[in-house]
């Protein structure tokens, strides 16, 4: 199966150690299409939660009306974190232009990139 940056997918999340994020719930693939094509065996994403913080820049929202969620939710780019492919159970969409744009400002800000 080939995944795409920027794709919601439900990823089974478990086990979880800590204050890892676990359960099964939406993910946000943003990894590489170069790594996503040679289908390689992980995907790097950001879960996705229900618990709605509007967390400056670690956190962006999303509108359950325009992003085909069930809920508002937020994708937790501070819980950035690869996964075995294994674990992707199906697509649900993707995310507008508006907020790629969104999650790549916060994932230079997080990981402290230029």
């Amino acid at each position: 199966m080939v995944y795409n940056q920027f794709e919601i997918w439900i990823a089974d999340l478990n086990p979880q150690i800590g204050s890892e994020t676990g359960k099964t719930r939406p993910v946000l693939i943003v990894q590489t299409n170069l790594l996503n094509e040679v289908e390689h065996s992980s995907t790097i994403v950001c879960p996705i939660t229900t618990k709605v913080r509007n967390a400056e820049f670690i956190r962006i929202f999303l509108d359950s009306k325009k992003n085909n969620m069930f809920e508002d939710c937020e994708i937790m780019i501070d819980q950035l974190r690869a996964v075995d492919n294994k674990r992707f159970i199906k697509k649900i969409g993707n995310i507008s232009s508006e907020k790629i744009e969104e999650v790549k400002a916060s994932l230079k800000i997080v990981l402290d990139l230029d």
